[in-house]
């Protein structure tokens, strides 16, 4: 008799991808690899910031007060002409040039709510600082005399120094209204009729 042959039904394989030379990917790589096998573009790299900006981050921004202000700038010109005296005897070039710095830094260092005295402390510094070059002689009376005097020959400096402390006053008066205005427009609008509570 002849026997049947019982043949089992062969599994098909399924073919393997073929492994990279680096062997099985990890699930590092695979979050690695992620957007390059799903065609998405890689996020593009920041652009990094100026040296200068990264400086003038670092630089220090105090808030002082309108009196803080006036002290500041004053301090800084009596040094600025004590050292001028000693250093320079009393060059106003090197003085002038110092005082727009000054200036500048009054202007950016006053706080928003007392923007107005920024020009009008650094006049007096500028009076203040020029004592020690004035070169007065004959007491008081002279010496009043000797600052008078600088003051009406150097007014080039101390006009500069003024209009630079205005206009950055000016500029940090606009931003300043500027946020004001976005905060109120994406501000929620508060219905009519309806008290917030206390």
């Amino acid at each position: 008799m002849e026997q049947h042959r019982t043949s089992h039904p062969q599994r098909r394989q399924r073919p393997q991808p073929p492994l990279s030379p680096q062997g099985p990917l990890s699930p590092q790589s695979a979050l690695v690899d992620g957007p390059a096998v799903y065609g998405l573009r890689p996020p593009a790299p920041a652009h990094p910031d100026s040296p200068l900006i990264v400086a003038l981050r670092r630089f220090p921004a105090p808030r002082l007060t309108g009196l803080g202000a006036g002290l500041f700038a004053s301090i800084a010109m009596l040094l600025i002409g004590s050292l001028d005296w000693l250093l320079f005897d009393g060059s106003a070039v090197v003085y002038g040039i110092f005082y727009l710095p000054v200036c500048a830094l009054t202007a950016l260092w006053v706080r928003e709510a007392d923007l107005v005295t920024a020009p009008i402390s650094v006049p007096i510094a500028f009076a203040v600082g020029v004592v020690p070059i004035a070169g007065g002689e004959g007491g008081i009376g002279g010496q009043i005399m000797a600052v008078v005097t600088s003051l009406a020959v150097h007014a080039g400096w101390l006009y500069g120094g003024t209009l630079v402390a205005g206009v950055i006053t000016c500029v940090r008066k606009f931003r300043a209204m500027g946020r004001r205005k976005r905060r109120v427009r994406t501000s929620p609008a508060t219905p009519p009729g309806h008290h917030q509570p206390r």
